[in-house]
Formats: structure tokens, C-alpha cells, sequence
């Protein structure tokens, strides 16, 4: 596996953002991965995953949003986050121009990606994952947050932890119901962290339904 840091320049005067690529040796494909609001691409669940998805043969390309790069606590506007997830998919298809393009994300991450790509048709991005898909704000039960997922045109695979409490597992599974191409796959006991437990670790089965979904698209 190769570990590379990088620095992204954004556009506006935006100024740059850090990002790490881990690619395996022969991988199947390369995707970048936002990170959620609460916590930037260096942090324990981000590093593992990437690592564990390299092993499996996903090449990831990670990204600060400049808020976390600024330490700031509050996040980016969407207009901010937009043009940071934009310049990551560029990045990436500068890098490896031959693989197959994803896009993912923990959380806000993911649904920042989601809202661009309902914006910006890229043919590019051959499908988008969410990490946690935040849904709504813990105890305030809304689907508003779905409304922008039916213009996005490619595959997309939601991997939620039944008591994640940004997303209440009946509604997520009516979002996805209404979606044509959405994938739902329900982690038993998992909440927004993907905390299920002492001793069960999520990791490993958010490695293996990525990369199975991904083979597929």
C-alpha cells in the first residue's frame, strides 16, 4: 500500500486543505472520503477504514473541509463544502485517471458529496457511499434532509446503524424505498459512530459491503 499526503488548493481564494491517499498495490478503484463535522480526516474511525478498505483492494483519497484545516468548530457553508468535495473528485481523477471513481463520506461528509452530485451531474463518479447517512438532527425526526437525493443520478449505497440517532432506522428505509438506485444495508445494534458494542468492531463489515457494492457498479 502506498500512503501519500497531499495539499488540495481550492478554488476562490479558498486556500488549501490537506489530504492523505492510501492506494494497494492493484486496486479496484479509487474513492474519495469526507470526513463529518465533528471530527477531520485523521481521526481514529477515518484512518481505520481507509486502512481497511486499502487492504481490501479501495484506494481512498481523504480531505480536510477547511473549517477542520482552519480549526474551526463550526462547519462550512455547502457552498464551501461543495467546491472542497469538487476539487477532491479532480484530484483523484488527476491521480488515477485509469480506475473507477467513487465518492463517500462519514456523515455530514457524505451528505455534502450528495448534494453536489445532485447539483453537478459528474458521468465521472461512478456511484456515492454514506458512511451514516445524518438524516436529521438527534430527536427531531424529519426526512428534509432526503429531499436533494432524488436528482442525484448514480448508485448509491447507505450503509446505517439501527440506532443511529441521526437517522431512526424507519425513516432512512423509506428514503432509500423511494430511491431508484439506493442500496440499504442495516448494521444490527450500531449507532452514528458505528459503535455496536464492547467488542464488536464495524469496520470489517463497512469494508466488505463496500467493496462487494462497488465490484458491482
Amino acid at each position: 500500500m502506498v500512503r501519500t499526503s497531499l495539499s488540495l488548493t481550492l478554488p476562490a481564494s479558498m486556500g488549501q486543505v490537506s489530504a492523505i491517499c492510501m492506494v494497494p498495490e492493484n486496486p479496484v478503484c479509487i474513492m474519495t472520503l469526507a470526513h463529518g463535522a465533528g471530527a477531520g480526516m485523521e481521526h481514529v474511525f477515518m484512518e481505520t477504514l481507509a486502512g481497511s478498505l486499502a487492504a481490501a483492494g479501495v484506494g481512498t483519497l481523504r480531505f480536510n473541509f477547511p473549517f477542520t484545516e482552519q480549526k474551526k468548530f463550526r462547519p462550512d457553508s455547502p457552498a464551501v463544502a461543495h467546491q472542497t468535495i469538487a476539487t477532491a473528485i479532480d484530484k483523484a481523477l488527476e491521480l488515477y485517471p485509469s480506475l473507477p471513481l467513487f465518492a463517500a463520506g462519514k456523515s455530514f461528509g457524505g451528505r455534502m458529496s450528495s448534494q453536489y452530485l445532485s447539483i453537478n451531474h459528474r458521468k465521472e463518479v461512478k456511484g456515492l457511499i454514506f458512511y451514516g447517512f445524518p438524516l436529521h438532527p438527534a430527536g427531531k425526526p424529519s426526512i428534509d434532509r432526503a429531499e436533494h437525493l432524488k436528482d442525484v443520478k448514480q448508485p448509491m449505497l447507505f450503509l446505517q446503524g439501527t440506532k443511529d440517532t441521526l437517522a431512526t432506522i424507519d425513516l432512512i428505509t423509506d428514503v432509500c424505498k423511494s430511491l431508484k438506485k439506493a442500496t440499504l444495508v442495516k448494521l444490527e445494534g450500531a449507532d452514528h459512530s458505528f459503535k455496536a458494542g464492547k467488542n464488536k468492531d464495524m469496520i470489517p463489515l463497512l469494508t466488505a459491503e463496500t467493496k462487494g457494492w462497488v465490484e458491482k457498479h
